[in-house]
Parts: C-alpha cells; sequence; structure tokens
C-alpha cells in the first residue's frame, strides 16, 4: 500500500511540475493599430482573400465588421451579377419541367393514344400567351438589359439618336424610320421607370 502511495504522489507532483514549466504559447495581439488587447476574433481581409483573416479584439471587431462591404469597388453589373450567382449558391441551373427536360434529353417516347400530341398543342398555346411585352421588345430595340435604370436608358438613348438622326444621315429614310422607332421604344421604357 505504502508504494501505491508513492506511486500516486510521484504523477501528482509531474503533472502539477509539467504545467507549471511548459511554455505557455504566446497570445495572439490584436491588429488594430495601437491595440495591445488579446485578439480572439478573426475576420475576412477582402472579398478577394476570405481565407486570409485580420485577428481582433472584441470592440475592433465590432467597428470592422460593420464598415466592412463585401462589395466596396463593384460595378453595379457585377453586383448584380454576384446577387444572381449566389441565389443558386453559386452551382449551375437549367430550366424545369417539360421544356428544360427536352433541352437536356432527347428521346423517342411511343405514343399509340396521342396523349403527348395534347400536350405539345397546350405548350404552343401557352407560348403564344406569353408573348413578350411592349417594355421587352423596346428593351430590345434600345439593346438593354435589366436591371433598367434611368440614367442607363437616358445615356443609351442619346447615343442612338446621335447615329441615327436624320440630319446626320443626310436625310436618309431608314435612318428616320430608326429614329422613330428609338423614339417610341424611349416614351415606352420612360413611362414604365415613371421618369
Amino acid at each position: 500500500m505504502c508504494n501505491t502511495m508513492k506511486a500516486a504522489n510521484t504523477r501528482r507532483s509531474w503533472r502539477h511540475a509539467t504545467a507549471e514549466t511548459s511554455p505557455q504559447p504566446e497570445a495572439r495581439r490584436c491588429d488594430h493599430p495601437g491595440c495591445d488587447q488579446t485578439a480572439e476574433h478573426r475576420a475576412p481581409r477582402s472579398r478577394d482573400q476570405l481565407d486570409e483573416y485580420y485577428w481582433f479584439c472584441l470592440n475592433h471587431v465590432r467597428a470592422y465588421n460593420s464598415a466592412w462591404d463585401y462589395y466596396a469597388g463593384m460595378p453595379p453589373e457585377a453586383i448584380e451579377a454576384e446577387l444572381r450567382r449566389d441565389s443558386t449558391w453559386q452551382r449551375p441551373t437549367w430550366p424545369l419541367g417539360r421544356q428544360g427536360a427536352n433541352r437536356r434529353f432527347s428521346f423517342v417516347v411511343d405514343d399509340p393514344f396521342d396523349l403527348f400530341d395534347d400536350a405539345e398543342a397546350e405548350a404552343q398555346t401557352r407560348k403564344a400567351r406569353a408573348a413578350a411585352t411592349p417594355e421587352d421588345d423596346a428593351m430590345k430595340l434600345l439593346d438593354l438589359r435589366p436591371p433598367l435604370t434611368a440614367e442607363g436608358l437616358k445615356a443609351r438613348y442619346k447615343a442612338l439618336v446621335k447615329r441615327h438622326h436624320p440630319d446626320a444621315n443626310g436625310g436618309d429614310k431608314d435612318a428616320e424610320e430608326r429614329f422613330k422607332q428609338i423614339n417610341q421604344a424611349y416614351q415606352i421604357l420612360k413611362t414604365s421607370l415613371d421618369v
């Protein structure tokens, strides 16, 4: 029994001694200039370096996060594209339903009761009902894409008017007709934007 107690005391003293003598890792300091507090919170360095971090104390990570803008410096078109990609978790997509299936797979179905002929006719009817709106036609004519802004519409209109104005084309009838179509498309889009 005496040896058991001696061994237990030796183990306890060894653990106690190693805890005191083992080197403690140095605490990380806050990356904010002039701050000497312990840094326990990480924050990404930039949009392009999401796996590299600054280390901050609680107060400075709060300030950094409240001021950080992921989309800073991106043009509106790039932001729109990024938001659209994020809506599908940056995965490729394809149309659902019958039209999507027809685009990806081609197969022949034996249809002795003509069930799918009715479906084809119904699809054609739906397609005819979903014809382009006047706004869609106007956007196509002016070569614009969503999202449409008043500034973008105005800039595109001015560029097309300079190019297709009858006076700039020596009174050409085709240019005059194109000029009329541009004006009409501009008015439709201007009305839809409530400018």
